[in-house]
């Protein structure tokens, strides 16, 4: 699929017309209809209207037209692999990461205080 929108300065709302805008132009180029499509993939008609004009579907509703279409390996291509390289692995005993956490920022040392504590102007 070639898109023509730049996503890092897109909205969530133009990203998400233009991926239903595309299922769309999908099933007509495989000639099928939006009733043959809705039941395919199990969901209603107007659901599927909805989704074509990028109106807001549930995800459940989209990745069951993406399967009715046979395009479920696209799914795979929206997030990266998130194997453990090698040499993380060695570097944690072979034990999965399961939290986040953050690098703590050296920017500011400076010592903490009250604000009633603050200097006041002479």
């Amino acid at each position: 699929m070639s898109f023509d929108m730049d996503f890092p300065i897109s909205t969530s709302g133009q990203i998400e017309a233009e991926l239903c805008e595309q299922l769309g132009k999908v099933r007509l180029a495989r000639n099928i209809t939006q009733k043959q499509l809705a039941q395919e993939a199990g969901i209603s008609l107007r659901t599927l209207v909805r989704l074509e004009k990028g109106e807001g579907v549930s995800l459940d509703s989209f990745i069951r037209v993406l399967q009715a279409l046979k395009l479920e390996q696209s799914l795979k291509q929206i997030l990266p692999d998130i194997n453990v390289r090698p040499m993380d692995r060695i570097s944690n005993l072979g034990r999965e990461r399961r939290k986040a956490r953050p690098k703590k920022s050296k920017s500011d040392h400076s010592a903490w205080i009250w604000g009633d504590e603050k200097e006041k102007p002479n």
